[in-house]
């Protein structure tokens, strides 16, 4: 009994090993997602410790080790997806672009606001989608597997987020 406590133990710590070195490998990835939905990097930093967290502490809840770096990435969405949701934790220079009020920062040009505000009009998923696509270079089977979707549903949200945000970069020009 003693020794299939010893190597449950191991296997934790395997588990526990193998997402450490997800996140540290895909911390930059992590990062530009999270800036993608805060434009703000305190923020997205802040989502990214908070993920990173998640993921370590709940490690023993992954099933299948081989499976880690989808599962870490679904984590991390679904903080930026919590972030969105609350808020109270939105920064000044968020709640300025939400606003339609230019940040205080300058170093994006009127073109990347564009294509961020019209990112931001999408719905949470649709945006991930679109997100993990063109901005990480992710094959439409991998983003399926990270937000747990059917390949056809992945495939509907590009298509409709892409004809969506045609349209409003369409009217901003």
């Amino acid at each position: 009994m003693k020794k299939l406590h010893i190597f449950n133990n191991k296997r934790e710590e395997e588990k526990r090993a193998v997402i450490e070195q997800i996140i540290l490998e895909k911390y930059n990835q992590y990062y530009r997602i999270a800036y993608s939905y805060t434009h703000n990097e305190a923020d997205a930093c802040d989502i990214v410790q908070n993920g990173a967290y998640r993921a370590l502490r709940g490690s023993s809840a992954l099933k299948k080790p081989e499976y880690a770096a989808t599962w870490v990435y679904r984590i991390m969405l679904n903080e930026c997806f919590r972030y969105t949701k609350q808020p109270q934790n939105l920064s000044y220079e968020y709640m300025q672009d939400a606003m339609g009020v230019e940040p205080s920062y300058t170093e994006d040009s009127s073109e990347n606001l564009d294509i961020r505000r019209a990112l931001d009009s999408l719905s949470e998923q649709d945006k991930a989608v679109i997100v993990l696509r063109f901005f990480e270079d992710m094959k439409l089977e991998e983003i399926a597997d990270i937000l747990d979707e059917n390949l056809n549903t992945v495939k509907s949200r590009l298509y409709r987020g892409i004809k969506k945000l045609r349209g409003v970069l369409g009217e901003n020009t």
